[in-house]
């Protein structure tokens, strides 16, 4: 069964959420001094099954019964396909070929079938996307786009983390997607991971003062 709270659990205990020293240009381009980070547990085989259990869990207890997982490439590559291949054998068609193992390509190919160009494995079906991060989704929405010239339909993007930020549209990641016609689900918010830390007075004041910034809503550390 999901269960949230040993979610947030397993992401605090194996520092997947934290502080930086100093303030970082994330990848997005702003200056933060704290960070969510997957890749610890991508790099280890334990973390890694336990991480895929909860993701199963958390989509069996929302209702979605997807043909393919898939990750975006390159953050989620691995989490897609050891997902998928548990979740097919789980299933009691499991023979069945429409469960594909599909991996997306870090940069098209140049040469070859077409088909390849994104894909080792082409998607089909109904799939679910899966993100580690999503601050201002612009991957996941590269992705979607790329996914949909196939004949597959999305059910749904599931991020393992969202930062809760508005991307500088002014737009939340979920409205992003939302407008692609696909549904985003997130199974942690940094806004309720945040204030389970204990940073110091400097950093707490920076990180109100990003939420302020770019946050959906702000922060308060008491």
């Amino acid at each position: 069964m999901w269960d949230r709270e040993k979610f947030y659990d397993f992401i605090i205990k194996n520092n997947i959420i934290g502080f930086f020293k100093e303030p970082l240009k994330l990848k997005s381009g702003r200056i933060s001094c704290w960070y969510v980070n997957w890749r610890n547990v991508a790099e280890n085989v334990f973390l890694l099954d336990e991480l895929t259990n909860f993701l199963i869990s958390y989509v069996e207890d929302i209702g979605l019964k997807p043909d393919l997982f898939y990750g975006v490439p390159e953050g989620a590559t691995k989490l897609g396909i050891i997902t998928q291949f548990k979740w097919a054998k789980k299933q009691e068609d499991y023979s069945r070929a429409q469960y594909t193992l599909s991996m997306g390509r870090g940069k098209p190919k140049e040469h070859g079938d077409p088909k390849d160009k994104f894909f080792l494995g082409v998607p089909k079906g109904h799939l679910i996307l899966l993100e580690d991060v999503t601050t201002t989704g612009g991957s996941l929405l590269e992705t979607i786009d790329n996914i949909k010239e196939l004949k597959v339909t999305i059910d749904a993007a599931i991020g393992l983390t969202n930062r809760n930020e508005l991307r500088d549209d002014g737009k939340s990641v979920e409205e992003a997607v939302k407008e692609k016609g696909i549904k985003y689900y997130a199974m942690s918010d940094a806004l309720d991971l945040l204030p389970r830390l204990n940073p110091e007075s400097d950093i707490a004041k920076h990180v109100e003062d990003y939420f302020q910034k770019y946050g959906i809503r702000s922060i308060k550390f008491i």
